[in-house]
């Protein structure tokens, strides 16, 4: 259970309100998530962070399905039960196969296990991978 009400659909604001219908229009859906039912209680902060996920999960120069498994990645690492769910969905929705979310799970916990090395050790940077290869 939430510990913030959520604002039902037909409770909201006008200002609420088109939020609600912008996020169902992009998604190609007709009810709205419990995610932004929360933020809804505070509408400037809804408007804001549905206007910058619906900019950065956008095609671009990383297709969705790849920005969908990206989310998926940071949400388990994040431990967000909530977030690693809804993004499971989406990125199945959008052609990731079980395989594939097995395999992400795979890369995640050894970028987690090899992170956490690196950091524990606090292995110097090779000067080969500074600037991320831009030398």
């Amino acid at each position: 259970m939430s510990i913030t009400p959520l604002i039902e659909y037909e409770d909201a604001t006008e200002e609420v309100l088109s939020v609600y219908e912008d996020i169902m229009a992009t998604r190609g859906s007709n009810w709205v998530n419990n995610f932004w039912k929360a933020l809804a209680t505070q509408p400037e902060l809804l408007k804001r962070t549905w206007n910058g996920v619906k900019s950065v999960m956008a095609d671009g120069a990383l297709d969705s399905l790849t920005k969908e498994m990206i989310y998926v990645a940071v949400s388990a690492t994040n431990n967000c039960n909530y977030c690693t769910n809804s993004h499971t969905t989406a990125a199945r929705a959008k052609g990731m196969t079980d395989e594939m979310f097995a395999e992400l799970m795979a890369v995640v916990g050894m970028a987690n296990q090899t992170n956490s090395l690196a950091n524990g050790f606090q292995v110097e940077v090779d000067e080969q991978f500074r600037n991320g290869g831009r030398n």
